[in-house]
């Protein structure tokens, strides 16, 4: 398997502290069944500024780490960057990385309960520069969950979404893991990822989550996400079906 997003560089973020947790979740990765890792610290969410040089960096010598280990587990640079409206800016300035440095997909987190009213004029922006924008974990926004139309509309713009193992086996809560499988029904979500951060309350759990795709939408979707997550490493284009919008719950009762 490829995670396409974790925490796993230690002391730049919330994700792993020290480089001995950042080994000890490399080899629970490994023991999932996962083989490579894209590491994507966060970047500009109002807390941690991860730019593309130090990144690089220190995926170097994580890999180092892991040879001097004989953990069986590659790390590629990503970043999960918060949107914001310099983000064009920063790109063309080298500051902002691509999924494994293709040129080709950028990860974008938005705030955890809002969708920002520029969102779709900069997703317009980041697809003029031939980029394709991600959008991480959309089933943890709490906007998103009111309103899921306005991902239906991004994603018919070409946007594409990753959602959460954790999300798929319900550590975030039923409503969550409902507006998951919507979201999998739907057809507005194209691969899912660990963003694990540690070995306590944020683990991988990707195999527990394939297990559950497998046996509730069949391993043809299972599939599709697989071959997703490895066609954005290489920079291939990525499986998207025709999106539909969320079906709306219909309530009965006498007003």
């Amino acid at each position: 398997m490829i995670d396409l997003h974790c925490h796993i560089l230690h002391g730049i973020d919330d994700g792993a502290q020290t480089i001995e947790d950042s080994l000890h979740m490399a080899k629970q990765a490994v023991s999932e069944g996962i083989h490579t890792i894209v590491a994507t610290p966060h970047h500009q969410n109002g807390k941690y500024i991860n730019e593309k040089n130090e990144i690089v960096q220190q995926v170097e010598r994580l890999n180092t780490y892991l040879l001097q280990e004989n953990i069986p587990l590659t790390i590629l640079p990503g970043q999960e960057s918060r949107i914001y409206g310099e983000i064009i800016k920063d790109y063309q300035n080298g500051k902002i990385l691509t999924l494994n440095q293709t040129g080709k997909y950028l990860f974008i987190e938005l705030p955890s309960s809002q969708v920002p009213k520029f969102t779709e004029k900069l997703v317009y922006d980041i697809q003029s520069e031939g980029l394709t924008p991600i959008i991480v974990h959309p089933e943890r926004n709490g906007r998103l969950i009111e309103d899921p139309d306005i991902l239906y509309n991004l994603v018919n713009k070409g946007v594409l979404t990753q959602i959460t193992a954790s999300s798929l086996t319900g550590r975030f809560g039923k409503k969550i893991k409902k507006f998951s499988m919507d979201l999998i029904e739907a057809n507005l979500t194209h691969m899912i990822a660990s963003d694990a951060h540690n070995l306590s309350g944020r683990n991988f759990y990707m195999q527990e989550a394939s297990e559950w795709v497998a046996s509730e939408y069949g391993m043809d979707t299972l599939y599709m996400f697989y071959e997703n997550a490895e066609a954005v490493i290489k920079g291939y284009v990525c499986f998207q079906d025709t999106p539909h919008q969320v079906k709306k719950k219909k309530f009965l009762g006498i007003f």
